[in-house]
C-alpha cells in the first residue's frame, strides 16, 4: 500500500544521496587522518633511533679514553698510583715489616719484634750521642803521661777563658794577639842552661819583648837544690838587651816545708835583680820522663799544698807568682780550684790551645826557630802586660 506523498517512482532522493556521500567522505577523512598519524610516528620512531644510534656512536669512537679511564678508576688500588715513587724507600726503613695475625685471625701488618728491637737500639744510640762527651761542651779530653785519653768533666767553678784564636796571627814565627788591627799580647822565649849561649840583643831584634829564665831546680832523685849554670849570664844578659825578665824554678819538693825552702831559695838569688823582674816567679812541677822522681808517690791534694806553699811564699815576698804545667797536670794533677788567685802558664804544643780554663801566658812550642839562639827555642804568648802593671 502507497502512503499518501510517497512518490511513484521509487529511487531514491537527492537528499539521500547526498548524505551518505557526505558521511563517506567524513568516513575516508578519518581513515586518511589515522593512515597519515601511523605513519608519522614510524618515522620519527625510526629517526630518533637513529639519532640515538648515531650520538652512540660518536660517545663510543670520540671518547674511548674516558670510558677506559673509568674502567681503569674503578679497577686502581692505593699502590697503584703514581704519586708513591716520588718518596723511595730508603734502605733499612721497612726491615722486619711483616703481616701479623691479631687475636681475631685477621691480617694486620705492623713491626716485627725484631724492628721494635732495632728502634730501641736506634734510639739508644741517639740518646749516646746527645750525651757523647766530645760533644756535650761538658768534657774536656786529656792525654796522660802513659799516652792514654780520657774525657774529663769540666769544673763549673773555674774561670774559663775567652780568647778567640781567629785572632792569632803569626809573623816570623812568632805568635801574637791582635785585637782591632793592633798587637794586645807579647812574645816570650824560657831559656835555660839547656838552651846554651844565647844572643839576647839577637832575640830582642827578632821582635822578642820578655824572657823567662830557669833560676834553679831540685834534683828529682838526691833532693839537692841547685843554681841554673847559666842563671846570672842569662838574666844579666836579657835585661841588657833591655829585654823584660820573670823566672821559673823546677820543683820536686814533696812537703810545705821543701815548697817553702825552694821559695826563699829563688827570693835570695834574684834580690840583686828585684827592681828589674817585671814577670812571674812560676813554680814547675812536672812528671820526669822515663824515670822515677820524688813526687810521683805524692797524691793531687799533696801536690797541690805543695804548690800553693812555693806560690804564697812568692807572693809574699812581692813577686807576682804563677803555676806552670800542661794540661794534664793542671787538670788532673792539682786541684785548681784552691789555687784560683794564682796566674797560670800553660805548655800546649798545639796550633790552637783546648785548655778550657783561664790562663795568662802559653808556651806553644818547645822547638822554634828564634835568631839568637842556637837550636831549638821555647817559644811563648803572653796575654797581659806584666811590666806594664
Amino acid at each position: 500500500m502507497r502512503l499518501p506523498g510517497e512518490e511513484e517512482s521509487g529511487g531514491m532522493g537527492f537528499s539521500v544521496i547526498y548524505m551518505i556521500i557526505g558521511v563517506s567522505a567524513f568516513v575516508l577523512l578519518i581513515l586518511f587522518a589515522v593512515f597519515s598519524n601511523n605513519n608519522q610516528k614510524k618515522s620519527g620512531s625510526e629517526y630518533l633511533k637513529k639519532m640515538q644510534e648515531q650520538q652512540e656512536t660518536e660517545e663510543a669512537v670520540g671518547e674511548p679514553e674516558l670510558e677506559e679511564a673509568g674502567e681503569t678508576v674503578s679497577k686502581l688500588r692505593a699502590e697503584d698510583l703514581d704519586f708513591w715513587d716520588m718518596y723511595p724507600v730508603e734502605e733499612g726503613d721497612t726491615e722486619g715489616l711483616e703481616i701479623q695475625q691479631t687475636e681475631d685471625g685477621k691480617e694486620n701488618s705492623g713491626y716485627s719484634e725484631k724492628a721494635e728491637k732495632d728502634r730501641q737500639e736506634q734510639q739508644q744510640k741517639e740518646e749516646e750521642a746527645l750525651n757523647d762527651p766530645s760533644t756535650d761542651g761538658k768534657h774536656t779530653l786529656v792525654t796522660n803521661t802513659d799516652g792514654t785519653e780520657e774525657w774529663v768533666l769540666l769544673n763549673p767553678y773555674l774561670t774559663k777563658n775567652t780568647y778567640d784564636f781567629t785572632k792569632m796571627e803569626e809573623k816570623a814565627n812568632l805568635k801574637r794577639y791582635m785585637e782591632n788591627g793592633r798587637k794586645t799580647s807579647y812574645v816570650g822565649v824560657d831559656v835555660s842552661k839547656h838552651t846554651g849561649k844565647i844572643s839576647f840583643a839577637s832575640v830582642k831584634a827578632a821582635g822578642v819583648d820578655y824572657v823567662m829564665i830557669r833560676l834553679g831546680s831540685r834534683g828529682y832523685s838526691t833532693g839537692q837544690i841547685s843554681l841554673d849554670e847559666n842563671f846570672k849570664e842569662n838574666i844579666e844578659g836579657a835585661i841588657e838587651a833591655g829585654l823584660d825578665v820573670g823566672v821559673y824554678f823546677y820543683s820536686q819538693a814533696i812537703t810545705q816545708d821543701e815548697a817553702i825552702q825552694e821559695a826563699n831559695f829563688v827570693i835570695q838569688n834574684l834580690e840583686p835583680y828585684r827592681a828589674k823582674v817585671k814577670y812571674p816567679i812560676a813554680f814547675d812541677m812536672e812528671h820526669v820522663s822515663n824515670d822515677e822522681s820524688r813526687v810521683d808517690g805524692l797524691s793531687r791534694d799533696d801536690k797541690t799544698t805543695v804548690t800553693a806553699a812555693f806560690l804564697e811564699g812568692v807572693k809574699a815576698a812581692g813577686y807576682v807568682p804563677m803555676i806552670y804545667g800542661d794540661k794534664e797536670w793542671l787538670i788532673k794533677q792539682i786541684d785548681l780550684t784552691k789555687l784560683q788567685n794564682f796566674d797560670v802558664w800553660l805548655s800546649q804544643e798545639e796550633d790552637i790551645p783546648d785548655y778550657p780554663y783561664q790562663y795568662t801566658m802559653w808556651q806553644y812550642s818547645t822547638s822554634g826557630v828564634l835568631n839568637g839562639i842556637n837550636g831549638s827555642a821555647n817559644l811563648n804568648v803572653c796575654f797581659v802586660g806584666y811590666s806594664e802593671r
